[in-house]
């Protein structure tokens, strides 16, 4: 539950509302009813009508569960996202984190494999990320004047995703908070933008990707481009899962820096591609031969 406080501090008044309770752990889980643990995992929400409360409420069971037609009531087509299940994993400040496992399955109902997740009963230690003031969300937009580093595009506030280039998922405790002394290499070193404008979701395809490095340590390929500029495909063996020292095993990875390996992928072009004006089609889609069609090269268009 949370408490409704009034305090006075120096002269200075002051009002909000502080969490009253104690999480549920996993030993308590087993000796409760499915409607007693609903009741106690309520109190550490401030309503029961949130969305991530209302998505924890068909996981409490523990069972197996459909994303695709299980959460109509939740009105949000992001289960996944900080709304729903990563949300839950992650936890936050004062509330652990819940262990959630995922994977696709066949639905009888949607007559289809879709994905499904069920919590296992296990709490965790919270992952979450510190609250951006608003004053450090402007410095971090206009150091990168509003550019979405994937499509390279100036973009609308509300079309960008700050987005930490290091995944929460592997963080393993809570993160610092910032402040408005924020200096542009902290802003460099820690962020980058992303695109979220309806069309497409560019935060949401990095965050499946890590999920996936994360499960199989098979590290990501944005765009289906299987290209590192420090590493491998695999995850470093030497390197830990979970921690401050994971972060070195996302070094070179398009998601995590997706500006730099653009750079440094355009470098390896540059200095192995052989350029020619003459356009040949051979084996291309252009490619008459089978028809006795005449094949054009740059030349005979610049020629006509």
């Amino acid at each position: 539950m949370y408490v409704y406080c009034f305090y006075n501090v120096e002269s200075v008044s002051a009002k909000s509302y502080l969490p009253c309770y104690v999480p549920v752990t996993s030993d308590q889980i087993e000796d409760l009813s499915e409607e007693d643990l609903l009741d106690a995992l309520a109190d550490e929400y401030r309503s029961r009508d949130s969305k991530q409360f209302k998505v924890l409420s068909v996981l409490a069971d523990r069972n197996w569960h459909c994303r695709s037609h299980e959460y109509d009531h939740v009105e949000t087509d992001q289960i996944a996202g900080g709304g729903g299940i990563q949300g839950l994993e992650r936890g936050t400040k004062t509330r652990p984190g819940f262990e959630i496992e995922s994977e696709g399955q066949h639905c009888d109902v949607c007559g289809e494999t879709t994905r499904h997740d069920r919590w296992t009963g296990e709490r965790k230690t919270a992952n979450a990320a510190a609250n951006i003031p608003e004053a450090v969300k402007e410095k971090i937009l206009d150091h990168y004047n509003n550019r979405d580093v994937i499509e390279n595009r100036q973009r609308q506030l509300h079309d960008l995703v700050i987005d930490h280039r290091f995944p929460m998922e592997r963080w393993g405790g809570v993160e610092e908070s910032y402040t408005e002394e924020i200096t542009e290499r902290e802003i460099e070193r820690k962020f980058q933008l992303l695109k979220d404008d309806g069309k497409g979701n560019h935060n949401l395809l990095k965050s499946r990707a890590c999920e996936h490095c994360i499960k199989t340590g098979e590290r990501g390929a944005p765009m289906g481009i299987e290209f590192w500029y420090r590493g491998g495909p695999e995850w470093p063996e030497q390197v830990p899962d979970k921690g401050p020292e994971a972060e070195v095993g996302c070094v070179g990875c398009g998601w995590y820096n997706f500006e730099r390996w653009r750079q440094e992928l355009n470098n390896l072009i540059r200095e192995n591609a052989e350029f020619s004006e003459e356009i040949e089609l051979e084996d291309t889609l252009l490619d008459h031969d089978a028809s006795d069609e005449m094949q054009l090269t740059l030349k005979d268009v610049k020629d006509q």
